[in-house]
């Protein structure tokens, strides 16, 4: 593998991100465009996110009881779009941050399987550096068992 690899997979990654803008501006016109994105996809989570917001907001100031009025539906509808707009970005965002990590996880299980395998294969070539020692030992063994027999064995003549 080259030192400083172009980073492809990043390349990917920023791309699918960038492409992600435009086709959460259309989703975001669509749905301000269709009765049922409005009625049921944008309105229902707009009308949550400006009541928690207004909310906040009143008991931040102290107080306490005040009702909150739901937004129209034209500004609830420009609110979802929005909040449905930025929930694909931050997706999308999401889910390269989960590739990368993914590819990551990858390339370290890789690296270390890899590292694994030499081990045990540096493991089994001493197991059989040892046998071999060993073997060579008997066999020294015996021939210094035989020198010593031969040279203390009465000599004829």
């Amino acid at each position: 593998m080259v030192a400083g690899a172009f980073p492809i997979a990043k390349l990917l990654y920023l791309g699918v991100r960038q492409i992600s803008k435009p086709l959460a501006a259309r989703i975001k016109d669509g749905a301000r465009a269709s009765p049922f994105f409005r009625q049921y996809i944008c309105g229902p989570p707009a009308q949550i996110y400006h009541w928690v917001e207004m909310r906040a907001k009143m008991r931040i100031m102290g107080f306490r009881g005040a009702a909150i009025k739901p937004l129209s539906e034209e500004a609830a509808a420009d609110l979802g779009a929005e909040l449905l707009g930025e929930a694909i970005v931050f997706g999308v965002g999401g889910l390269c941050i989960y590739l990368e990590y993914a590819r990551q996880s990858a390339n370290s299980q890789k690296k270390e399987d890899e590292l694994n395998s030499t081990l045990l294969s540096l493991q089994e070539q001493i197991s059989e550096l040892n046998l071999t020692v060993e073997t060579l030992d008997a066999r020294l063994r015996e021939a210094n068992r035989i020198l010593v027999e031969v040279s203390t064995a009465p000599q004829k003549k």
